[in-house]
């Protein structure tokens, strides 16, 4: 089957498509928690992997420590004080949004796990990759201190 050129163009597109902080500032904060929530889980997938981890039953649970909502909300708090205004804002402006929380998550740590999802989300789209990788990295530090097994 021969692709048609438009289409793979418009993908192509969309896939490179930059955005100003403006732009992603705007953007809803569900979307911007759901870029990132793909962009940390990615992230976490790579430690595990770039900390010799093999076993994909390992990582699995061991991903989880990281990822679910407890985890993130954990990071968020801690990483308060540490954020400029503008952060703060699309922090508070992903816990604020009304989504459904899942049965096995507190709601206030989703509400403020979507936070922390939704500044690594405007960080990648706004193209600020130093402040996202920085972020992501003290993430990473801060469930590893409260849990010394999952350390590489």
């Amino acid at each position: 089957m021969e692709e048609s050129p438009i289409s793979r163009a418009s993908i192509s597109e969309a896939l490179k498509k930059k955005f100003t902080q403006t732009q992603a500032k705007a953007m809803s904060p569900l979307a911007l928690a759901y870029i990132g929530d793909g962009i940390f889980s990615d992230a976490i997938r790579k430690y595990l992997i770039g900390c010799g981890q093999q076993d994909v039953n390992l990582m699995t649970k061991a991903s989880i420590s990281y990822v679910r909502a407890s985890a993130q909300a954990q990071i968020i708090h801690t990483l308060i004080p540490e954020l400029t205004e503008n952060e703060l804002r699309i922090v508070k402006r992903g816990r604020n949004t009304h989504s459904q929380v899942p049965k096995n998550a507190n709601a206030s740590d989703y509400c403020y796990a979507t936070g922390f999802e939704a500044l690594l989300g405007y960080l990648y789209l706004s193209g600020e990759p130093l402040r996202l990788e920085a972020l992501m990295i003290k993430g990473i530090a801060i469930i590893n201190a409260k849990n010394p097994k999952l350390q590489g």
